[in-house]
């Protein structure tokens, strides 16, 4: 129970900590942080796997979000608890590393909590557990790393498998297959090879979304999407060939940085201005012209009159471009970003082989296709709502992940439980080798393993005993890729069934989730500051009375 922060000396009290502080020791705080983080692993168990549910999530403004997703359900609620967060910020961490088997970790750090405070009950100090969780998790993943299968990085129809199983449990996996072959063909293409293997930066996949159509006019373009339309409607709306010059400066007369006044005496020092402000302007607009680019993404501003001459050198120009476009613009086309007009030169230019501005939707965008570098690509996600388009953009993040995870990580597992299942299998015979108390914190790493597979089969509408006493029987006799179905509600060859995962996702899971649950045993203190009041402010005196006409009235 939390309780203010007591001192006294000679039966005098010492104030110690400020006013309204509490704490929480011992049993009380392990039970109740452990409680918290137990709780996050109940809400989010329901979505784990195929069979899993949705979750609606609404804001505090009436925003609402639908996804089995567990780093975004975990990001979209509010939690208060601070062992609670920590839970939240397994998830991220989860979603930062690898992109997939998010829920997997949480639900795995709510097992394992669980099964630490049996220990604590029996009178297991949590240091002997967190120990324990620490063998076990090392030996989980030697355990992994032996059973895994090495595999080709560029082999299309591994991958497609890869990206294909990761979508299973989201609202996208009807369109499975579609959103798999582009997320494989994206990755390819921006996978750079080097003498240690492949590496692949997911950010140079752009992801643009726009409502509207089907989920089955998503596209992958060879190329840059921009959420922007041609700046002056004299200018061409389709170039072939583009000469492309990337800018990041504005075309535009620069005001000073101080206050400055011109003094006009006649109209003809007020025509001398303007025409020297169109000179300026014109010249920069030659600048860009003399080096023979006939497209011109500005990521800063361009002056009416720069576009009006734009337009009449037939340049397609587009205004105010994201910095990250930029850089992937850069990437796609070849060229280089120019932060002054002056520097550009022909050598700078990018170059594609069409520009063209389409509408999609009620919206204008630019479309850079057919890039010589081709080391950015996007992908256009379309749907019927606003929240299918959300939730499609979510299951393509994870199936990008995903095959880069075995892009720069060729080895892979079986999905369905069973590493999770065979891990648990040799981590209870690993067990009987270690003595004294550290065996018993072995044991229940391997049980709380043991739940991933229990609760696809609980989602699927299965016996869980039934599944586990079938699946511990059929590991034992060196059956590793034994897994749940939840389709047919077997427990079945899964390697064999073709559901495959990235090794570096399990790894992950084990390493994320030991974590949490090893940072959170080790509380056993809690002492929370009481939340500041605000000081009430004086009353305003009213208008015109004086001090003293204040005091008297009040006398």
């Amino acid at each position: 129970m939390a309780e203010a922060v007591p001192a006294s000396i000679g039966g005098v009290p010492v104030l110690i900590l400020k006013e309204g502080t509490t704490r929480a020791r011992g049993r009380d705080a392990q039970r109740a942080n452990i409680m918290a983080a137990r709780v996050i692993a109940e809400s989010l168990k329901s979505s784990l796997g195929p069979r899993g549910m949705d979750k609606m999530l609404v804001s505090s403004f009436g925003d609402v979000t639908i996804t089995g997703d567990g780093a975004v359900m975990l990001k979209e609620m509010d939690i208060q608890h601070p062992a609670a967060k920590m839970m939240a910020e397994v998830a991220k961490a989860q979603d930062d590393e690898v992109g997939d088997g998010t829920t997997t970790a949480v639900v795995l750090a709510g097992a394992l909590l669980e099964r630490a405070e049996d220990l604590i009950e029996k009178e297991v100090h949590p240091t002997i557990i967190v120990d324990g969780f620490a063998k076990a998790a090392e030996k989980s993943l030697e355990v992994l790393r032996k059973i895994a299968i090495d595999v080709n990085p560029t082999d299309k129809a591994v991958l497609r498998r890869i990206a294909a199983v990761s979508q299973a449990s989201k609202a996208s996996a009807e369109h499975a297959d579609l959103i798999a072959d582009m997320a494989v063909e994206a990755i390819l293409k921006v996978a750079q090879r080097t003498p240690e293997g492949y590496k692949v930066d997911i950010d140079d996949v752009k992801v643009e979304k726009k409502a509207g159509g089907s989920v089955t006019d998503t596209k992958l373009i060879d190329g840059i999407v921009l959420d922007k339309e041609v700046v002056h409607p004299g200018m061409p709306k389709r170039i072939e060939n583009a000469k492309i010059a990337l800018l990041n400066c504005p075309l535009e007369v620069e005001k000073t940085e101080f206050d400055a006044k011109i003094n006009i005496q006649d109209p003809n020092q007020m025509k001398a201005f303007l025409d020297e402000e169109e000179r300026i302007l014109r010249n920069m607009v030659e600048k860009v012209a003399s080096t023979g680019a006939n497209v011109l993404i500005c990521e800063k501003g361009i002056d009416d009159i720069a576009q009006h001459f734009l337009a009449k050198k037939g340049i397609l120009a587009v205004r105010r471009a994201k910095q990250s476009d930029m850089e992937k613009l850069a990437k796609a086309t070849g060229g280089k970003i120019v932060t002054n007009i002056e520097d550009l030169k022909p050598s700078d230019l990018g170059s594609a082989k069409l520009v063209e501005e389409r509408k999609v939707a009620d919206d204008k965008m630019t479309f850079i296709e057919g890039c010589k570098e081709s080391r950015s690509v996007t992908i256009l996600v379309r749907g019927g709502a606003e929240r299918i388009v959300d939730e499609v953009e979510r299951g393509i993040h994870d199936a990008l992940a995903v095959v880069r995870d075995v892009v720069q990580t060729p080895m892979i597992v079986a999905g369905g439980g069973a590493p999770e299942m065979e891990v648990a299998v040799q981590l209870k015979r690993f067990a009987g080798s270690l003595s004294g108390r550290e065996q018993l914190a072995v044991m229940a790493f391997a049980e709380a393993l043991e739940e991933i597979p229990i609760t696809l089969a609980e989602n699927a509408g299965l016996d869980p005993i039934d599944i586990l006493v079938e699946l511990r029987s059929r590991h034992e006799k060196g059956e590793k890729w034994a897994g749940v179905n939840p389709f047919s509600g077997k427990v079945e060859e899964m390697y064999k069934n073709n559901v495959i995962e990235p090794l570096v996702v399990k790894e992950q899971v084990i390493k994320s989730a030991t974590e949490a649950a090893s940072m959170i045993l080790r509380i056993d203190d809690v002492i929370a500051a009481g939340k500041s009041k605000e000081t009430p402010s004086p009353p305003s005196k009213g208008k015109g009375e004086s001090e003293s006409e204040s005091e008297s009235s009040s006398d």
